[in-house]
């Protein structure tokens, strides 16, 4: 029998159950409709703050000064005041020559002598203009007499020169902030300017947060089998407090009823309670029922006609609004903004939020789902427009390597579920597919809604198919004060992005079946690009140590015990990465044993590492793996193929700092041993089929 990971020590799950259904899935205008109606969407209520602990607060009232600003007629350059009239004809060859008096005005200082005509008076910068005086003589048109008598005046000025006036900045009984102000620190220096102690604000909402089911773990406790960090407190209190809210952690709840519903009594104690988890209606979740007894009226929506988002349900209890977001961390975030971010905003007395959007080329086709609206995040880069009047691959993505001229915006589709934790975070914006739309196709001009107020662009834009040492060169870039954006897609995906210009570098690894080469033959005829030579790296079919089926074995021969073998599950790559294939080309000269695809081959993850995972974890028996990743997991490996990892460049792109700087960082020793190191073969020569 073959190795199986240890079994989890945690309690068997309960016998199946039936699942209840949605009770009724509504459009996402009308759930939102039926939240806000039971809901009176105003600032809670004020509060006085000393002024420094009001930084990110909104006014509640308008600030009226009691003082001018400044309070006095003051220098601004050290000098002499004096009466303008007696600079009139001073120049360098005829110099005016006044009388000092013997008083010195540094700030803070009162004067106490009058300046008449023909007088001047010795100020700083900042010190209180004296009586008599209407100008200030910057000292550098000016020479005193040895004696300290005598001024020599080499210029005329005008009557208010170098003179601010008391209240020119700020006059008594202006209204200097106005309720709804955001208070940044250039507010929080008028007020302080102004002579503000403290200052009326806006009650923060608080709002209770509370994570529910028995897989959730908090971060920093062991994580057994089959459980997960508690990732949706963390975004979404700190989500909370960005809108201006104040969040209460309540920490993680368990799937026991009684426990739950008197956890999530006591936060009704807050002006609003989330839940994340509980809201599917499945055999373990409570939330949703106990939410149903808390108050009227209630539920007022549960189940939206949204991707992602759907389960989301809303109550309103007593007035308290009560939401349970879906587990999914994706789920949870985007339903989080849609609805949830509203209400905080309009408790926080913040003004409702503007979203920007831009015009974007979609690079591949995006299929959708009849029947609900659905929400796509996309990560944003700066291309060159190409010509997307040429085919599509089998994956959709436009393979038209024609270089246009017009810059423009191109949206990455972010594919990786509503169970993404990094989803999110890597995502400049969203598309929206009308409910009656099932696909979109490559090269459509889509309208991206910015989740930020504006685009950041970053310095270095890469597409690329995964690898372990392109990532730590790139942390090295990072590390060099470059932003880094990553899009992995497969070598085919990369390849075809910088063809179009659309990205700064492409990761490949591609194998010309023909002349057993990698990746040079697939830019041969392109002079739009350069190839960059990489590393060299080893994929290796990787198991779990003694597995009978392979160990020991050659290649064919483990390939076709595992493809005899039902019960023998591999772990497939995505469509389009180089590994995925590898893989294929490997079943298909092999496959005259077996019928059909071997068990696991739909389960398709993107990265070396998804591999060894579900190897390690017993989820599959089997899967194709560079030899760097799979030691690291501790698994067994049959050596398949050395291949090549090199890097494509798109010529226009060439001259970017931080483009240099990667290629730089190709050519350093320190960089080479320590890829060395990690089992990339740096020094070779670019290998064949071998």
């Amino acid at each position: 029998m073959p190795p199986t990971p240890e079994p989890d020590e945690r309690p068997s799950p309960p016998v199946a159950a039936r699942q209840t259904q949605f009770l009724e899935v509504i459009s996402r205008d009308e759930a939102e409709r039926r939240f806000h109606h039971h809901l009176t969407l105003k600032p809670l209520g004020s509060e006085s703050l000393p002024l420094l602990a009001a930084l990110r607060q909104v006014l509640a009232e308008d600030v009226i000064s009691v003082v001018d600003v400044p309070s006095f007629d003051r220098s601004n350059v050290d000098g002499f005041a004096l009466i303008a009239a007696d600079t009139i004809g001073a120049d360098e060859e005829s110099p005016r020559r006044l009388t000092l008096n013997g008083e010195v005005l540094s700030p803070g200082v009162r004067p106490g002598t009058t300046v008449t005509s023909g007088k001047v008076t010795t100020i700083a910068t900042g010190g209180m203009l004296p009586r008599g005086a209407d100008a200030v003589l910057m000292v550098e048109h000016s020479d005193v007499s040895d004696d300290g008598q005598t001024l020599y005046v080499h210029r005329n000025i005008a009557a208010g020169e170098n003179v601010t006036f008391a209240g020119t900045d700020i006059a008594k009984g202006e209204t200097v902030l106005r309720a709804g102000q955001f208070l940044t620190s250039r507010e929080l220096g008028v007020l302080a300017a102004i002579g503000c102690e403290t200052v009326q604000v806006y009650r923060r909402p608080r709002v209770a947060i509370l994570s529910t089911g028995d897989e959730i773990i908090a971060p920093g406790q062991p994580l057994p089998v089959g459980s997960v960090y508690d990732s949706n407190a963390a975004i979404i209190g700190a989500a909370v407090e960005e809108l201006g809210g104040e969040p209460i952690q309540l920490g993680v709840v368990p799937d026991n009823e009684p426990q739950l519903e008197a956890a999530v009594r006591e936060a009704m104690q807050h002006d609003m309670v989330l839940l994340s988890g509980g809201t599917s209606k499945g055999a373990g979740d409570l939330s949703y029922r106990i939410v149903s007894r808390l108050g009227q009226p209630g539920i007022v929506a549960h189940g939206v006609a949204l991707k992602p988002g759907k389960p989301i349900c809303m109550a309103v209890c007593d007035g308290t609004p009560v939401v349970i977001l879906p587990g999914f961390p994706t789920s949870a975030i985007f339903t989080f903004h849609e609805f949830v971010a509203p209400v905080i905003r309009a408790f926080a007395g913040r003004p409702i939020e503007q979203r920007n959007t831009v015009r974007a080329t979609l690079p591949m086709r995006v299929n959708s789902q009849r029947g609900r609206t659905e929400y796509v995040l996309v990560s944003l880069m700066e291309g060159v427009s190409p010509l997307f009047g040429s085919d599509t691959g089998e994956s959709g993505v436009a393979t038209g390597s024609e270089k246009g001229t017009d810059p423009e915006i191109v949206a990455y589709p972010i594919g990786k579920g509503s169970g993404s934790v990094t989803t999110f975070s890597q995502a400049d914006g969203f598309i929206t597919i009308d409910q009656k739309t099932e696909m979109l196709d490559a090269g459509s001009e889509v309208e991206v809604t910015l989740i930020d107020a504006e685009i950041k662009p970053a310095d270095l834009y890469v597409v690329t198919s995964h690898c372990v040492g392109f990532d730590y060169l790139l942390s090295l870039v990072q590390r060099r004060g470059f932003t880094v954006k990553v899009m992995t897609v497969g070598s085919t995906g990369a390849l075809a992005a910088a063809k179009r210009a659309e990205c700064d570098i492409a990761g490949i690894h591609l194998m010309d079946p023909e002349s057993g080469q990698y990746n040079s033959p697939f830019i041969a005829d392109n002079d739009a690009v350069e190839l960059v030579s990489g590393y060299g790296r080893m994929q290796c079919i990787v198991f779990r140590e003694g597995d009978a089926r392979f160990a020991g074995k050659s290649i064919g021969d483990a390939i076709t015990s595992a493809l005899i073998e039902a019960e023998c599950r591999m772990v497939n790559r995505n469509p389009g990465s180089g590994t995925r294939i590898l893989t294929d080309r490997l079943i298909h000269d092999h496959s005259e044993t077996a019928s059909g695809a071997p068990a696991g081959y739909g389960v398709q993850v993107k990265s070396h590492n998804a591999v060894c995972a579900a190897v390690k974890d017993g989820r599959a028996d089997w899967g194709i793996a560079i030899e760097t990743v799979a030691s690291s997991y501790g698994l067994a490996t049959i050596p398949v193929q050395e291949e090549r990892f090199d890097f494509v460049i798109p010529n226009a792109r060439r001259d970017r700092p931080a483009v240099r700087a990667f290629v730089e960082l190709l050519g350093d020793e320190t960089v080479s041993e320590q890829l060395e190191s990690m089992g990339f073969a740096v020094r070779s020569a670019p290998v064949g089929r071998g």
